[in-house]
């Protein structure tokens, strides 16, 4: 079999396939372009990739093929909520006219011009962004062999990725939030049936009190998430619990599940104590229920590319329908909703998701989770 693979061709495969198989990119579906392809890597200082084969006559032609690049990196950066994109832009075709130190300057687009595989390996930027890119085998020819080598790797590295996926998107047994759901409901049949029989109330010595937390009683921060005042606010908190402790188990897993879920109720607790008066006493598992929403709300952010949209057209509405009806009445404790959310995020930024996180990310979540616990400590024992 004779296979004939063209100098353009060559080179588009030899960069997809570096990209792809070294620095983990992935796809990006834009509909309505032609002969260009986008790839995307949120962990990456250079978050997307752009392949361009469209010839390009003259500087006039690429200010505006620059300009249509940004345009479509802004509706990425706004699916994706995110707040500071850049960009490498790779033209394949080029006339001699085109000069890139006259052309626009755009803020966050790196524009570079390949002509032969070279011109990308020894290329500044691409070397400044990826200096794995030194080592790669990246050779001027090309034989059939190679061809078929080259597309093998890629379709076994996104054959992996999506094996990945699958098994954090599939579906698991939430037995952790249907244990916890079990003893909620026991804690207040206990409470209810004692406080009946009037031999002791429970929500006055296991809820959450500032004074009596500055009295070295810091269990409260802990057993006041298990504790509620009556059947309607243990029936909301259950019902939330029930609908969004299977997705944080299913993205992070049993232990991680766990984690998130009681240190953000402390950390809500701790918010709560801050704020309250010395008579309030604070009871609920919303704290760390909304922990759970912070933690889905990071999970959808990490993953944003591939839930496009997600966490702005769906979980932002949501945790701020909640924030802005815990503001409306006047018996919720909205501090703890709020230290929960926030204590949702860090701990899931520390703990990481899966085998994915930059150590960065997860050394910045605990350090910041640790001094805003400690911070929280100290307010309410100088309070």
């Amino acid at each position: 079999m004779n296979l004939k693979i063209n100098n353009k061709d060559d080179i588009i495969l030899k960069i997809l396939h570096y990209f792809v198989t070294e620095e983990d990119y992935k796809p990006v579906i834009i509909n309505g372009l032609n002969n260009e392809i986008w790839l995307e890597n949120m962990e990456k200082d250079l978050q997307l990739i752009r392949i361009n084969t469209n010839y390009i006559h003259n500087n006039e032609q690429l200010n505006c093929d620059t300009y249509k690049a940004k345009s479509i990196m802004k509706s990425i950066k706004k699916n994706t909520f995110t707040f500071r994109m850049n960009m490498l832009n790779l033209l394949l075709e080029t006339g001699d006219a085109v000069n890139l130190n006259k052309s626009l300057n755009v803020k966050n687009i790196e524009t570079i011009k390949v002509e032969k595989i070279t011109d990308f390996k020894k290329n500044k930027v691409v070397s400044e962004f990826f200096p794995k890119v030194k080592d790669a085998i990246l050779n001027d020819k090309m034989d059939p062999v190679d061809f078929f080598k080259l597309t093998d790797d890629m379709n076994q590295k996104t054959i992996k990725n999506e094996k990945k996926l699958a098994k954090i998107f599939s579906q698991k047994k939430p037995v952790i939030t249907y244990l916890l759901i079990v003893i909620n409901i026991v804690m207040f049949l206990i409470t209810a049936m004692l406080k009946i029989n009037n031999i002791i109330d429970l929500n006055y010595y296991l809820g959450n009190n500032y004074v009596m937390v500055q009295n070295g009683e810091f269990y409260r921060l802990f057993t006041c998430m298990f504790m509620h005042a009556n059947l309607i606010h243990l029936a909301f908190n259950m019902y939330a619990l029930y609908v969004l402790g299977p997705q944080v188990e299913r993205y992070y897993g049993k232990y991680r599940f766990i984690a998130i879920y009681l240190v953000s109720g402390i950390l809500g607790s701790l918010f709560s104590g801050v704020f309250m008066s010395e008579y309030t006493l604070s009871l609920g598992a919303s704290g760390a229920i909304f922990g759970l929403l912070g933690s889905i709300a990071y999970f959808t952010y990490y993953y944003r590319a591939t839930l496009q949209g997600l966490l702005r057209s769906q979980v932002m509405p949501v945790i701020l329908i909640n924030l802005l009806i815990g503001f409306a009445m006047s018996n919720i404790d909205v501090m703890a909703h709020i230290g929960g959310l926030i204590g949702g995020v860090l701990v899931s930024m520390g703990i990481g998701i899966g085998d994915k996180g930059r150590t960065n990310d997860r050394v910045n979540g605990i350090i910041v989770l640790l001094l805003m616990i400690l911070f929280m400590i100290y307010m309410i024992i100088s309070k």
